[in-house]
């Protein structure tokens, strides 16, 4: 049975929480991919930013359904809703605008669970870490051609 480290890539482009969206931008566009894994200077996991994230960059400011109660206005969402919503469009880092909570997956991992784990949270790649230790990523394609090749 193969494993995630038998189909994963290993020589992975990465960013730091501190690269500027223009840079990040630039890579997502020479690059042509998804997501990038976020590392720190040890090369360990720390976060994971896609190009929707870059995207919300883009989008008009929805302004919230608001309930007037006496002198107080009250957004429906909730104010945190529009706070980490201007926060993302206005972002200067990756860091600002990348998810933390990362799904991810070992490299002794079967590919079946890498392939069960991007369905179950309909991701496009996973990174691969030993430890917190970024090793690789794994993505569809790398799935799909696994399958080929079999």
């Amino acid at each position: 049975m193969k494993t995630v480290a038998d189909i994963m890539t290993k020589d992975v482009v990465t960013v730091t929480m501190k690269t500027t969206v223009r840079e990040l931008a630039q890579l997502f566009e020479t690059h042509h991919f998804g997501s990038l894994p976020v590392v720190d200077e040890n090369g360990s996991l720390t976060g994971i930013v896609t190009a929707s994230d870059l995207i919300e960059q883009g989008r008009s400011l929805h302004i919230p359904t608001v309930i007037s109660l006496f002198d107080w206005v009250i957004p429906l969402e909730g104010e945190r809703s529009l706070e980490r919503e201007l926060h993302k469009m206005t972002a200067q880092t990756t860091g600002e605008i990348c998810s933390t909570d990362v799904v991810t997956v070992a490299p002794s991992d079967p590919v079946s669970t890498a392939a069960d784990t991007m369905s179950n949270h309909k991701l496009h790649a996973l990174p691969v870490v030993e430890g917190k230790k970024l090793v690789g990523m794994v993505s569809r394609i790398d799935i799909i051609r696994n399958i080929i090749r079999t």
